[in-house]
C-alpha cells in the first residue's frame, strides 16, 4: 500500500495525505458553486464519469439544449462541456494555489441527475515535490476533457472544445482572484503557464491584470434563441 509521503509508482511526485486533500477540497468549496467537489455523503445517486463519457454526455447536453431551446445539438454539447470544464478547473486550481496540492481526479463521479461532481476517495500529490505542478494539473483536467470529447456523438470542432477549456480555466482564475486578491502574481503566472501548455496553446490571450481574456473560438451560445456573445468571445466587440 502506498502511503502519504511515499513515491507513487510511475509518478514524479509524492502523495499527499487523503485527510489533507479532503480538507483542501472542503475549504475551496466555499469559493462558490463551480469550486464544489463533493467528498462525502451516500454513494447512491452517483455514476462513474467514465460511464458518462462513454455515453456521449448526452443527458447533460440534451438537458442544456432543451433549456436554451438550442436549434443545433452541438450548442448543447458545447455549453455542457464548458460547464464541466469549469467544475474541473475550479477546485483543482484552487487546491494547488491555496493548499499546494494537485488533487487526483481519476476517480471522479458525476451525479446521475445533474452536473455535480464527487471524489469519493480523495487523493492527490504534494505540488511542492513536483517538477511542474502546472503540467500535473493540466494532465488531471484535460484527461477528463479528452475522454469527454472522445465519446461525443455530435460533431463539435476540437478547437472549439479546447477554447471552452481555456475559457473555463481563466474564469476559474478570475473567480479565485476576486476571492483572494493576494494571489494575483502566482495565479496569473500559473494561468499563463497553463494557457501555454498542450491543447490550450493558441486558444486565446489574457488581456489585462484582472485576468480578462479573449478566446479565438466561440462556444456557440450566441446561436441559442436567447443567447448572446460571451465577454471573452472572439465575436465580442
Amino acid at each position: 500500500m502506498i502511503r502519504a509521503g511515499e513515491e507513487a509508482p510511475g509518478s514524479v511526485g509524492v502523495l499527499a495525505s487523503p485527510a489533507d486533500v479532503t480538507a483542501a477540497l472542503r475549504d475551496v468549496a466555499d469559493l462558490g458553486g463551480f469550486f464544489v467537489l463533493g467528498v462525502d455523503g451516500p454513494d447512491a445517486g452517483w455514476q462513474s464519469l467514465g460511464h458518462s463519457y462513454a455515453r456521449g454526455f448526452t443527458d447533460l447536453a440534451d438537458a442544456v439544449a432543451r433549456r436554451h431551446r438550442a436549434p443545433e445539438a452541438r450548442i448543447g454539447v458545447s455549453i455542457a462541456q464548458l460547464g464541466h470544464a469549469a467544475r474541473l478547473w475550479s477546485p483543482a486550481l484552487a487546491c494547488l494555489l491555496l493548499h499546494g496540492t494537485v488533487p487526483d481526479l481519476s476517480r471522479l463521479e458525476r451525479a446521475v441527475d445533474g452536473p455535480a461532481l464527487r471524489l469519493p476517495r480523495p487523493a492527490g500529490v504534494d505540488a511542492g515535490r513536483l517538477p511542474s505542478p502546472a503540467r500535473a494539473l493540466y494532465a488531471q483536467v484535460t484527461g477528463h476533457l479528452d475522454a469527454l470529447a472522445a465519446g461525443l456523438r455530435v460533431k463539435v470542432a476540437p478547437r472549439l472544445l479546447d477554447g471552452n477549456s481555456a475559457s473555463a480555466l481563466v474564469e476559474a482564475a478570475r473567480a479565485l482572484l476576486a476571492a483572494r486578491p493576494t494571489l494575483r502574481e502566482p495565479l496569473t503566472a500559473l494561468t499563463t503557464e497553463l494557457l501555454g501548455t498542450g491543447r490550450l496553446v493558441g486558444t486565446g490571450d489574457i488581456t489585462g491584470p484582472e485576468l480578462t481574456f479573449r478566446r479565438r473560438s466561440c462556444c456557440l451560445y450566441h446561436r441559442a434563441p436567447e443567447g448572446s456573445n460571451c465577454g471573452d468571445c472572439c465575436l465580442a466587440r
